[in-house]
């Protein structure tokens, strides 16, 4: 059975949209897992906090849920770009390991946005942060607007693509 952590930055519609793809991920028989960002309350990474904190132990408490196979990222457009907890989320995940790419390299990765303008500049910069620290984002992504709900049909196809496109154990 594939392992997915699926993660929100944010609460709302983006929350919304995480639950139903976990709903649809575990009905194509995925063991699927919700990571609110927003709930973790992670101190802001900065060189300072990070010699206050350590990483490793921030991330323990979670750290069985980010043992995946796979990640979703739903995440809405904030000021043109990844709302603030998901880059805080990162820089101490990365952390938090010896090579900072541990967690999310060779990865299957799908993201998603419930987003007011159109969601499109944070779709295009985490894929391209992702596929920088390693993960494998999948083309399909989805897409949802407070004016255009995305079709429950949508979410179920993009779902399936993502489970079928992460490489089986060996």
């Amino acid at each position: 059975m594939k392992k997915i952590c699926v993660i929100t930055a944010s609460v709302g519609k983006n929350l919304e949209l995480a639950k139903s793809i976990v709903t649809h991920l575990k009905n194509n028989k995925a063991e699927a897992h919700l990571l609110n960002l927003v709930e973790l309350n992670l101190p802001l990474y900065t060189s300072l906090s990070e010699s206050h904190h350590k990483a490793e132990v921030l991330v323990a408490p979670f750290k069985d849920l980010l043992d995946v196979d796979g990640f979703v990222i739903v995440a809405p457009e904030y000021n043109g770009g990844p709302p603030p907890v998901l880059n805080n989320f990162i820089a101490w995940v990365s952390r938090s390991t010896k090579n900072w790419r541990d967690t999310f390299n060779r990865k299957t990765g799908m993201i998603a946005t419930s987003s007011g303008g159109g969601g499109i500049s944070v779709l295009s910069i985490l894929r391209m942060q992702l596929s920088f620290i390693g993960m494998n984002v999948i083309g399909r992504q989805i897409v949802s607007t407070f004016s255009k709900p995305v079709p429950q049909e949508e979410v179920e196809t993009v779902c399936k693509e993502f489970l079928e496109a992460i490489p089986s154990r060996t």
